[in-house]
């Protein structure tokens, strides 16, 4: 960066020292040089952030990886190719309202309806198609409206009465849990034609093995473009960037990462319907938090609620659409639960449901007091319960057993998350 240094006259009343004034040189932020320091570089950050609190997915992922070494060395059956792609689906469900739970959460909200509305999407889809006959493509449409209808009302009451989250979407838990109970009538388990839409989401595979290996060179190739041509907008505004080997050797990870995948799936049934259009989501909501305007108002609202009305953002707007999106994701994991159990049942979204859903979004990342989280936190969170499930699950551990320590690693989350939220406080971070 090349800066030209103007002469002032002595004596000028706009400049009160001209030698100093001359000499001054803006400073860059050294976190910001970090791309271009090569390895020395990163070290570097990975020790600042080390001691700002600021590790991001690391822990998931080293604990992700400690579990499964832990139910592979109890029982070898654990990480076959049959029972990752069975958890590869049992997690779609579950990790697709953890989707909508990441929205609300950014906005340092919660909401404790989504196990209900997700139920009555099923049910809803089950009494259309099967009740009454009614196209399925139209059925799960409308099972999905009534989703989001179910969050927008949610959070008209919040934005505009001015109820708080907790208490509006507790009544709504209640209601929409009532409401199933309703429209599923005295019988309250409608089963679903095995060969219809619904049930073909997490009962079908792609057995062409080409399948696999096509989605994971396009991931593989849309990670580089994308980092690539973003890379050479950096370039070009000039602002700090990955060099190209940095590039490089990332994809070259990820591909390895994706074709390991690819190759298990294959062993199998071949490639899952329901992973492949779970990834689609993860993608495009990824995408509209971190690309879009709407995503820098969800996160600004995050950050300080009346900061964001003086910058001008719609804060009311802003929070009834992110719980009518919870709601649509909630309706989404609706129909892929009562596609696993090819029913709709009057105990869709109970029990401990609700906490899996929260609990997945949270250990993977996303901070409960608002502000700090992605989308792909989600499949990190969702991968963790699943995988504590069906590890005691071969162990033959009851479910008491499981609730408590899914319990215990959702505390441990929380209380990470609040520690790091002081250390970076500490650190002028936060």
């Amino acid at each position: 960066m090349s800066i030209e240094k103007t002469s002032t006259p002595a004596g000028d009343p706009g400049v009160a020292n001209p030698e100093a004034a001359s000499a001054a040189v803006p400073t860059v932020d050294p976190r910001l040089l970090v791309r271009e320091q090569g390895l020395a570089g990163y070290v570097n950050e990975f020790k600042r952030k080390m001691k700002a609190g600021d590790l991001g997915s690391l822990p998931v992922v080293v604990g992700l990886l400690i579990i499964w070494a832990i139910f592979t060395s109890l029982n070898s059956n654990f990480l076959t190719a049959g029972n990752f792609s069975d958890m590869s689906v049992a997690m779609v469900g579950t990790g697709m309202i953890a989707v909508g739970i990441v929205f609300v959460l950014l906005l340092g909200e919660i909401d404790l309806s989504v196990g209900s509305v997700s139920g009555v999407a099923g049910a809803t889809f089950a009494v259309l198609s099967v009740t009454h006959g009614m196209n399925e493509i139209l059925a799960l449409v409308l099972a999905v409206l009534t989703g989001t209808v179910a969050g927008a009302i949610h959070g008209f009451v919040f934005a505009k009465i001015g109820v708080p989250a907790f208490a509006v979407t507790l009544a709504g838990l209640l209601f929409w849990q009532g409401f199933m109970l309703q429209i599923l009538g005295s019988n309250g388990t409608i089963n679903l034609d095995p060969d219809g839409v619904v049930a073909q989401l997490t009962s079908y595979y792609f057995s062409d093995v080409a399948a696999a290996y096509g989605l994971a060179v396009l991931v593989t190739a849309g990670y580089f473009l994308t980092a690539f041509f973003d890379n050479r907008r950096r370039a070009a505004a000039g602002v700090p960037s990955r060099p190209l080997s940095e590039i490089i050797v990332r994809t070259v990870l990820l591909a390895v990462l994706a074709f390991v995948v690819a190759i298990v799936f294959n062993q199998y049934k071949g490639l899952p319907l329901a992973v492949v259009i779970f990834l689609a989501f993860l993608i495009l909501t990824d995408f509209v938090l971190r690309r879009t305007a709407y995503g820098r108002k969800v996160f600004a609202l995050g950050g300080s609620v009346e900061a964001s009305r003086r910058a001008g953002i719609n804060v009311e707007l802003v929070r009834i659409s992110v719980f009518a999106i919870a709601g649509t994701f909630a309706a989404i994991g609706g129909l892929f639960v009562a596609s696993k159990i090819a029913s709709a049942n009057q105990g869709a979204g109970t029990g401990e449901f609700l906490m899996n859903v929260i609990a997945a979004a949270v250990i993977g990342g996303t901070s409960l007091f608002g502000g700090r989280g992605r989308t792909w936190d989600a499949l990190l969170g969702v991968m963790v319960i699943v995988s504590i499930q069906y590890g005691l699950a071969l162990q033959g551990i009851a479910s008491p057993v499981q609730y408590m320590i899914t319990g215990g690693v959702l505390l441990a989350t929380v209380v990470i998350d609040a520690v790091t939220r002081r250390t970076q406080r500490s650190a002028g971070r936060a």
